[in-house]
């Protein structure tokens, strides 16, 4: 079965494994018990690693020059991550207090803000807890708004102690800041090792007075040599003023984050003490360290028993191949640290420097990050995190009988102020928001500001850019599949629809409006088109030729409807209402139809290659093809579906059904039910069941309401699934509610109503939301299609909203609730369009891809033609043409500092900002000033004015917050 698998995902553009099949949490390597001994042959301590070293295998075809990563990315960035600071601090928002039914007590920040300056309204809610924070988006309507209930229900709290009350003190916003910032630090200090060839002990090591030539070339790639005195920067724990902790050191700052290294050969060095406890000192407590060797390969390696800390959890060893001027990594990840990306290539062997230098520092951000979820981190935090929440609530106490607390009802509405008292509330508002701008320039100033500076390079381009498919498509879409490269789309206003080259060519109908599709999978191997028609008692499934739809196309026969359709029946279907086919299908394609509780096995049995092309012209149909199998009986009606490949597919087939509170796996042979998952919610939003086979065994991803799990369902004992629970399951949760997931290895992305939210399928980590408008996904099989309502060409539109017109005279532009303008101007139609993000862009790792992506040649007409590199512009524009940057010098941009203090004060700007000076010098006498944290917080790269959303600031919608 694997085999069969295997075979079939030659394509990245069909629908094969590279999508749903097999993954591996080996690329991120393997548990092993490392020992080591000193230098008399004594055995070191022993310690349990996982060892990540690529592949071992080095006959691996590697061409230095064209490898060209698409995984590499920053996991859980603080820009998405540190909600308070970014969208809250500095705005008119709403804080709660109130104790759960164990009487712990919470905190509920709530705003209305504008999803990155995209005119799409959403509210965003945190809630405080001991346990840690929960975000997540909700979609505003004019028409109907939250209450804080509904909102704390979304979050599955239902029961409380005592309700909810608002708190009205604006210096509520300094202690919800340092509740957020017990998240971990902006800014990082890793350790960095030399380790001279043959060296086995962490004394020798820590003895290297100085660095070879190699290793000098090593720090000036890391970063910058600075001078410690004085240094007014990120510090790491080093000594800035009357160094004892060494004269210079290495920083660097890498997509927003300030590095600090901690150097061997940098720190102070004492002949009199063997053991090196200064250095030591500052390496030992770093939880991440670089370990640079000299020698061949062939030498012995460094294993991290050989560094005595309880403290280090990662080390990264790198070695310098001075033949072909390249590096070699490797990573030892302490076995209770969680899974972090990006995996090493294989072999793990760098010629591009500067490719090297991502990929390191990448990995080291992600390493520390995910350190910091392992038992002895979380537990400390926890800790720190429950005094603090204890202790806040016990200062508000006292005031729970004064003013300081709103008596509001409990399911008031948000965000509405009291109508009665207008003036004083106005009066509050404006002192709230300018303590939280205040707050927000200290916490910019002082380097603890989350920003984003993505832009690691000119010809950077994220794997899920997407492309103008169509840009205009008149109907509302039910549903849609990719044929090629081609798209047919079900409507109810138009019928079904095949979009070809839709630059060139117009959509061609296939089925008038009588065929009015509800689902539709179309299977290129076996020529079959699968459709869901028609809804309740008439409701069936149809099957096609697509060969025959094809040639009906060719010929420019007339349109078939659903009188035409009647020997495409499946007679027993009457009455379906949700079906699903097996995503790998080999020899043999399975479907499963639900009709009320009521599940019918469909099977077809592939026919022999030399007898499809008789079978074919003898019939338009291949109903007969089709054999019914069984019925099972289910307790209830499934609203999600999956089908679960056996190993061997001989009676350990499942279908995974989800209904009520709970996932069920449904033996296909026997019929017999096995509860897989239970949902502890009051409310259930059953999104999807997605089969993923890792290492070829069996397993699960379940999406309800805003959570995603990994089930493992196997290994099988029999046609029993041995359900228990497994070291590989996990979950995590998104921001907003899902509609649609789709899983492309390495990542999972959930389409919401206006957002896109990509993670990765191994942790589940958040490596970029995207905003687009009125999204729908129509299509996920192979390619992935949706249609949202934002233009093709919008990303030049980055500017803030304009409120002054909304403002009252007594109150400072920006007080005020926001107000938000719809996306279409008055009298406007309503337009929507289709965009395609290639499978092949997302899972495919080693594709070197040009600046512009040319429309791929069609399969049905064979017509070609160069599309336009456009793309949703919150998902980040393609370049087009020339790209050119825009640099300010430091002048302007302290003149742009001024004008922002001045803000701060009540004058309002509007303005967008472009960051690319050069380095710039330590500032003298100690003192730091916004420029120079602006200028630091750039990065060298030179980042494409064609994606203004990497470096811009909105003044208007957040003061200083640097995108």
């Amino acid at each position: 079965m694997k085999g069969e698998r295997e075979k079939e995902g030659d394509s990245a553009s069909e629908d094969l494994g590279c999508r749903r099949g097999d993954f591996s949490r080996k690329h991120y390597g393997s548990v092993e018990l490392l020992i080591s001994s000193d230098a008399d042959g004594a055995i070191q301590r022993a310690g349990r690693f996982r060892v990540e070293n690529g592949s071992s295998d080095e006959t691996t075809d590697y061409t230095p020059g064209t490898w060209r990563r698409t995984d590499v990315h920053l996991e859980n960035p603080e820009y998405h991550t540190r909600w308070f600071f970014k969208y809250f601090l500095g705005k008119v928002h709403q804080n709660y207090i109130g104790t759960d039914a164990e009487k712990n007590p919470f905190y509920l920040s709530v705003v209305l803000s504008d999803q990155n300056n995209q005119r799409v309204p959403q509210y965003r809610a945190i809630l405080w807890r001991k346990t840690g924070t929960l975000k997540i988006s909700l979609p505003y309507s004019p028409t109907k708004t939250l209450s804080v209930k509904s909102i704390l229900s979304a979050m599955n709290m239902d029961r409380f102690e005592k309700g909810p009350r608002e708190i009205l003190n604006p210096e509520i916003q300094k202690d919800l800041l340092v509740l957020e910032e017990q998240e971990g630090s902006v800014n990082f200090k890793f350790g960095v090792l030399y380790a001279k060839d043959g060296q086995l002990t962490d004394d020798e090591m820590f003895s290297n007075e100085m660095g070879s030539e190699s290793f000098e070339k090593f720090l000036n790639l890391l970063g910058d040599s600075i001078s410690l005195q004085g240094w007014a920067g990120y510090r790491g724990g080093l000594d800035t003023k009357n160094d004892t902790t060494g004269m210079k050191s290495i920083y660097t700052v890498y997509q927003g984050h300030e590095l600090m290294f901690h150097v061997s050969t940098m720190l102070p060095y004492s002949k009199e003490n063997k053991q090196q406890v200064e250095r030591k000192r500052h390496i030992g407590n770093d939880i991440v360290t670089i370990v640079f060797q000299e020698g061949e390969d062939a030498s012995p390696s460094f294993k991290p028993s050989m560094i005595r800390s309880h403290f280090t959890h990662i080390f990264a060893l790198v070695r310098y191949n001075s033949q072909n001027d390249s590096y070699r990594l490797k990573i030892f990840s302490e076995e209770s640290v969680p899974l972090f990306g990006p995996p090493l290539p294989s072999p793990p062997v760098f010629t591009d420097h500067q490719e090297f230098r991502d990929f390191l520092l990448v990995k080291l951000i992600n390493g520390e990050k995910a350190t910091l979820e392992t038992p002895t981190f979380a537990q400390k935090r926890q800790r720190t995190l429950d005094m603090l929440i204890r202790s806040l609530y016990q200062d508000l106490m006292p005031d729970l009988h004064k003013n300081m607390l709103n008596r509001r009802s409990f399911s008031d509405v948000l965000p509405e102020s009291p109508k009665s008292a207008r003036k004083k509330e106005e009066a509050r508002q404006a002192e709230f928001v300018r303590i939280g701008q205040a707050l927000k320039l200290k916490t910019i100033v002082r380097g603890d500001a989350p920003t984003s500076l993505v832009t690691t390079g000119l010809c950077r381009k994220e794997p899920w850019e997407a492309q103008s498919f169509c840009s205009t498509f008149p109907y509302e879409t039910v549903c849609a599949d990719s044929w090629g490269q081609s798209l047919l789309v079900a409507t109810e206003a138009a019928g079904v629809m095949l979009i070809e080259d839709a630059q060139v060519l117009p959509p061609v109908q296939v089925f008038d409006k009588t065929m009015l599709l509800k689902q539709m999978h179309i299977v290129e191997p076996q020529d079959l088109l699968i459709t869901r028609a028609d809804k309740g008692k008439d409701a069936r499934l149809y099957v096609f030729r697509l060969s025959m739809l094809k040639r009906g196309l060719e010929e420019r026969q007339l349109v078939r409807t659903k009188c035409d359709s009647r020997e495409n029946k499946l007679e027993k279907t009457k009455g379906c209402h949700l079906y699903s086919i097996n995503t790998h299908h080999g020899s043999e394609l399975r479907i499963v139809a639900a009709i009320r509780n009521k599940l019918l096995l469909i099977t077809r049995r592939q026919p022999r290659t030399e007898a499809l092309g008789a079978l074919a012209a003898s019939t338009d149909s291949p109903v007969d093809e089709f054999q019914y199998i069984r019925e099972i009986c289910l307790c209830d009606p499934p609203v999600v579906m999956a089908l679960v490949d056996g190993p061997t597919g001989e009676n350990d087939n499942m279908i995974c059904v989800a209904y009520k509170h709970q996932f069920d796996l449904i033996n296909e042979s026997t019929g017999d039910a096995y509860r897989l998952h239970h949902v502890d919610a009051n409310r259930v939003n059953f999104v999807a069941a997605i089969d993923v086979y890792e290492d070829g065994e069996a397993g699960l991803l379940l999406c309800y309401n805003y959570i995603c799990s990994y089930k493992k369902v196997c290994p099988f004992n029999g046609s029993t699934p041995m359900i228990q629970s497994n070291a590989s399951d996990f979950h995590f949760s998104w921001n907003q509610m899902p509609n649609a997931i789709v899983c492309a290895f390495p990542y999972i992305l959930a389409f919401t109503t206006d957002s896109i939210e990509i993670r990765l399928v191994v942790n589940g980590n958040l490596v970029y939301t995207a905003v687009v408008p009125e999204l729908q996904l129509t299509a996920s099989r192979s390619d992935i299609y949706f249609v949202s309502s934002a233009p093709v060409n919008s990303a030049s539109n980055c500017s803030s909203r304009d409120t002054s017109s909304q403002s009252s005279p007594q109150t400072p532009t920006g007080y005020e609730m926001p107000v938000f303008p719809s996306p279409l101007g008055d009298g406007e139609a309503q337009c929507k369009h289709i965009f395609k993000i290639p499978l092949s862009n997302l899972v495919g790792r080693s594709i070197e891809r040009p600046l512009k992506s040319p429309l791929v040649n069609k399969v049905v007409t064979g017509l070609t033609g160069p599309a336009p590199s456009m793309c949703v512009a919150a998902m980040g524009p393609l370049m087009q043409g020339a790209s050119h940057t825009l640099s300010l010098s430091r002048m302007e941009i302290k003149e742009i500092a001024s004008r922002t203090r001045k803000e701060l004060l009540g004058e309002t700007l509007d303005c967008t900002l472009y960051i690319h000076p050069p380095d710039p010098p330590p500032p003298q006498n100690g003192h730091l000033c916004v420029s120079h944290r602006l200028n630091r917080g750039a990065e060298a790269e030179s980042p494409s004015l064609a994606s203004p959303f990497a470096l811009s600031t909105s003044f208007e919608e957040d003061v200083l917050d640097l995108k």
